[in-house]
């Protein structure tokens, strides 16, 4: 794969990790989530290629 191509992969991947994160932080902040466990998942598309990559886990709540 070219540079190039890394390049913008890895940008995105950053962006996707950076904006996920701080979603997750401000609606943790906004709720009673104290010993509470969350399903989470997380589902990647790119149009043209017919790609859906889907991603599951868990997050725990804030004690």
């Amino acid at each position: 794969m070219s540079e190039d191509f890394n390049m913008s992969m890895r940008k995105f991947l950053k962006q996707v990790g950076v904006t996920s994160q701080q979603a997750i932080e401000e609606a943790m902040r906004t709720s009673d989530t104290s010993g509470k466990t969350f399903d989470a998942k997380m589902v990647l598309t790119i149009d043209g290629l017919e790609l859906e990559h889907v991603v599951t886990g868990k997050i725990n709540g804030q004690d």
